[in-house]
């Protein structure tokens, strides 16, 4: 059944969403268009939706708008309502005005099955647009109703993970405990050698790893009592160990090499080691080395995730210690766990950071941003502060209990009667002074003067929960901590509110970027209150009527907009900061500057026509592949890590208060608006002005909120005769047609490596027996006409069918897409990791690529672009207005993009084999799945790692019509497994039993 509070907290996030409520009629939409389906108030035992808000006071309250609409607006909680009035309650004199408790949940990306791409579909019409969703409808299994899954879950165990490299570092760390190791001491021993989490699958594997650890429960079956011994090799196994190599490398080689894997401690392409030794250390690597990747054995673990292809393997530092400083190092660890301070007579625990990678946090105050207070809002820790405060107002409520605290001492603990509210809060003594103390409050973050006849003594009790005030630093900004610029921004945009943190490095301070998600954007904090250091004077002058000569165009995005570099004194300060940077980084031989911990906003630098030059970084697609823009030129480009450096310390104060020199542009009086340039005039607009060294150009209008100025452009001085302006030339050209429409062949080419024996087809008579009379006239959009003549595909060799367990045997999976029972698909777990690396691999190559568009065929295995990522896909279908209908190889959706985002797929990224399953459930009878049905089933397995026990295989010559019927079971839970058919024959009998 639907879960009530789930249904509540989500209720609440979108009437928090919106100041002025919102209106009855208009909340089924809002919900749907944040949890991906409708509020489920029959499931919930309710006849209408006002019958189930009206029982739900606690969230919701409804009132009569002026036109007589009932309008819903949230209720303000005791969680909220509490921490606004404390945080409101700090005295302090640069705080004004209330606290902001701004949205803290993630934003939503559709995860659907089958999912429009709205950027395309914008500039389409009506017309074009119903036929898109018509035929998204007939490509859907039976029962296929909207997509209800949030965002994926950031569950600590939810990540892919290499079990090869996971067992190689446990079994380092096995070798210096040859006495055994508690399993419940493994994971902090793992997180402070590798500075990573241990993934909680490795734990449950442990016990089938028998080549690396021996298992012994000495007191019970649980797993954190279990003791771990490393297995024992034989002999002859350590004798050739210690065999020389053919080919031994040089100690200061090895050295070096080692200093560059610890800088990427996610990890380093072997095929980028030689470029960056060069960069690095001003030296060549020997050629030999990427050959016999063994010689490295000794200071990192080698993993394939590309078997065929050894040059692109993945390095992974080891940690070198002695025996003596893993032994301080485990001592400093379980003091780590047992840690508690001592106040008073009695000790509190440390508090400890929260698991999931974006916690919600309560912003304090900071004077510093290298030490900002802060809460974790939550379960487990503003709400069990709620809790404590609670009993403690209960507590002290009984004058039995209120035994002064007559003569207090600075740095005791001590319960305090709040000056404002009924409340008893704890408190530690700072200052004590004749008739007042100065507290502070250690569970809000703040301090206070009020009278000693407010302190009590804090009962042993109060004691156990951890101080709820934390500090955190914020990346990227430890530079210009103190900066006054600095914290004035962060005052204005974080103090007060709750926000969403990003945990970088989970340190006993740790690091964070913030993010304010109220918005329809999400705004970085950190890199906000960075721009506040840039030096306004040496912006650049574009104003209305201004007019320049000597402009280098920079680049022309493919919607028409323009960026351009004008001549200015910041752009003269620029060029001569970056040619100082370039001195510096050519004189170092040092592996400081490189870039080890990426992030989103982080400012840094990379090299463009061969110079190092600002970069920001602005996506990360797993941990060694991003995506950068150029903020002086405004090209945006995607890289490895490996291809960033750090600003140099010296040079940092003056690049970071230079602003960004790229002017954003576009042309004036032209026949079509930004978004809407075909790409004959988008290249012939490069063709023009990219290598022109004359360019002048005038400004006609200057959007600030936008930050885009209107201008003419010409190619020449004479910028005072608009008819000679590049707009009236393209103005004047016939560029502006969009590209006529394209036709699906009703054909495959029929030998073709590329085109199935047994394809998967949309089968149009199919679809016209059951859609209506106005459906069928849609499906005439579908290209099934002949298209012209055209060159036939490249030969392309399909990897081979992903291997699948004995029938009765389980496999580890995770479920990416779930329709219904019938219909759901998986990926095998185990190769996950790999999966993550070849789109790394894919990103990196295709964003590299000339954008030419592809010769689209039905049946055809290409690359498409869908957000910001490449996938695999197999083209099912093309409608006449240029979109295509295809089908994620390794994910298991259809999508619909624009024709133009499609590439040749190359053989090197078909090595890996298709990773998407087509399943059904096993243990059920067949049926037609109800709307509830499909809901429920979603929500237990959707973006969930499970085991799946296999009962039988549909073999195919093709993986994406090959099927798999399974037993799904949910091993989450410590007590008992899941199994998924019997949850769902259960409800459906009480279904049954209720209709």
């Amino acid at each position: 059944m639907a879960d009530e509070e789930l249904v509540k907290k989500m209720v609440r996030a979108v009437l928090l969403s919106s100041r002025s409520g919102v209106s009855l009629s208009n909340l089924q939409v809002e919900y749907k268009d944040l949890t991906g389906e409708l509020i489920p108030y029959k499931q919930l035992g309710y006849a209408t939706l006002d019958a189930l808000l009206h029982s739900m006071p606690s969230v919701v309250k409804l009132d009569k708008g002026q036109s007589g609409e009932v309008v819903c607006h949230a209720t303000t909680g005791n969680e909220v309502t509490r921490i606004t009035k404390l945080a409101a309650r700090q005295h302090t004199a640069k705080r004004t005005g209330r606290p902001q408790v701004v949205n803290c949940q993630m934003r939503v990306k559709p995860a659907a099955p089958f999912v429009l791409n709205g950027e395309f579909l914008n500039n389409y019409t009506l017309k074009d647009k119903a036929a898109a969703f018509m035929l998204l409808i007939f490509l859907a299994p039976s029962n296929l109703n909207e997509n209800t899954t949030p965002a994926k879950p950031k569950l600590p165990h939810s990540a892919p993970y290499s079990p090869k490299l996971v067992q190689s570092r446990i079994k380092e760390v096995l070798n210096k405990h040859s006495n055994g190791l508690w399993v419940s001491k493994l994971p902090p021993l793992y997180r402070e050698h590798y500075k990573q989490d241990l993934p909680n699958e490795a734990l449950k594997d442990l016990e089938h790893w028998t080549h690396i650890c021996s298992v012994e429960k000495p007191c019970s079956n649980k797993p954190q009592e279990m003791l771990l011994y490393p297995t024992q090799r034989s002999s002859a196994t350590s004798k050739s160990s210690t065999l020389a190599s053919p080919r031994d490398l040089p100690p200061d080689v090895k050295q070096k090499l080692g200093e560059l894997l610890l800088k990427y401690s996610s990890g380093l392409w072997a095929h980028a080691l030689p470029k960056l030794y060069q960069d690095t250390y001003k030296c060549k690597l020997a050629e030999f080395v990427l050959d016999h990747l063994t010689l490295l054995s000794d200071i990192c673990t080698i993993d394939y995730p590309m078997p065929d292809n050894s040059k692109r393997a993945i390095l992974y530092a080891k940690v070198l210690e002695d025996e003596n400083r893993n032994q301080s190092g485990l001592a400093g660890s379980e003091t780590k766990e047992t840690v508690e301070r001592c106040l008073s007579s009695q000790t509190v625990p440390s508090l400890v950071i929260p698991r999931e990678e974006y916690p919600s946090v309560l912003v304090v105050e900071a004077s510093d941003t290298n030490s900002v207070i802060l809460r974790y809002i939550g379960e487990g820790y503003s709400k069990a502060q709620e809790k404590l405060e609670d009993e403690m107002r209960e507590f002290y409520g009984q004058d039995i209990n209120k035994v002064a605290l007559t003569s207090p001492l600075s740095g005791q603990l001590t319960a305090v009667h709040a000056e404002e509210e009924e409340e008893i809060l704890r408190a530690q003594v700072c200052e004590v002074m004749a008739d007042k103390v100065k507290v502070y409050y250690v569970d809000h973050g703040f301090s206070e003067v009020i009278s000693k006849s407010k302190l009590f003594e804090l009962h042993e009790k109060f004691y156990r929960l951890p101080f709820q005030a934390t500090k955190c630093k914020l990346a990227g900004l430890e530079s210009f901590s103190q900066e006054q610029a600095v914290l004035k921004r962060f005052e204005s945009m974080a103090t007060g509110k709750i926000l969403l943190a990003e945990i970088l490095e989970r340190n006993e301070v740790p690091l964070m970027v913030l993010y304010d998600t109220s918005q329809d954007d999400d705004i970085n904090i950190n890199a906000t209150c960075m721009k506040a250091l840039q030096d306004k004077s040496l912006e650049s002058p574009l104003k209305v009527n201004s007019a320049f000569m000597n402009v280098n165009v920079t680049s022309v995005c493919s919607d028409g907009t323009i960026y351009c570099q004008v001549p200015s004194r910041g752009l003269t300060k620029l060029n001569g900061i970056l040619e100082k940077t370039e001195n510096y980084l050519h004189s170092q031989v040092t592996s400081e500057l490189l870039v080890s911990l990426p992030f989103c906003g982080k400012n840094c630098l990379a090299r463009y026509k061969g110079k190092w030059s600002r970069v920001e970084i602005t996506n990360l697609h797993g941990s060694r592949v991003l995506d950068i823009l150029f903020v002086d030129v405004g090209i945006r480009a995607s890289v490895e890590v490996t291809e960033l450096r750090e600003i140099p310390p010296p040079l940092l104060r003056d690049l970071i208060s230079t602003p960004p020199q790229a002017l954003k542009c576009c042309l004036a009086d032209l026949p079509v608006s930004i978004g809407s340039w075909t790409p004959d005039a988008v290249h012939w607009l490069r063709d023009t002005v990219l290598h022109c060294s004359d360019c002048s150009l005038k400004a006609t209008k200057v959007d600030e909120s936008k930050r885009l100025a209107h201008v003419y452009l010409f190619t020449s001085k004479n910028f005072h005769d608009t008819s000679c302006s590049l707009n009236q030339q393209l103005a004047d050209l016939n560029l502006w047609n969009h590209q006529k429409d394209v036709f699906l062949s009703s054909r495959g080419p029929s030998k073709s490596l590329n085109a199935p024996t047994n394809p998967a087809t949309i089968h149009n008579t199919d679809v016209q027996d059951k859609a209506p009379h106005t459906a069928r006239r849609m499906l005439s959009l579908l290209g099934s006409q002949s298209a012209p003549p055209c060159s036939p595909p490249v030969q392309l060799a399909l990897p081979p069918l992903l291997e699948l367990p004995e029938i009765g045997q389980n496999m580890d999976v995770f479920v990416s897409v779930a329709c219904h029972p019938g219909h759901f698909v998986l990926q095998p777990w185990q190769d996950m990791y790999k999966l993550v690396d070849l789109m790394g691999e894919m990103i990196l190559h295709y964003n590299k690529m000339e954008e030419k568009p592809l010769k689209v065929e039905k049946n055809q295995v290409c690359a498409a672009k869908l957000e910001n990522n490449w996938y695999r896909v197999l083209v099912k279908g093309v409608l006449t207005n240029g979109l295509v209908s295809v089908f994620q190889l390794d994910y298991g959706k259809h999508e619909l993009v624009s024709c133009t985002q499609l590439r040749p797929l190359t053989q090197e990224f078909c090595q890996l084999p298709f990773q998407a399953i087509t399943a059904q459930l096993a243990g059920l009878k067949p049926r037609q799945w109800s709307e509830e049905a499909s809901i429920v089933f979603r929500n237990h397995v959707e973006k969930k790692p499970l085991v799946a026990h296999l009962d039988s295989v549909q073999e195919a010559s093709q993986s994406w019509d090959r099927k798999v019927v399974i037993y799904l079971v949910d091993t989450s839970q410590e007590e008992r497994d899941i199994w998924l058919h019997d949850i769902m024959a259960e409800f459906t009998d009480e279904m049954s039993n209720a209709a």
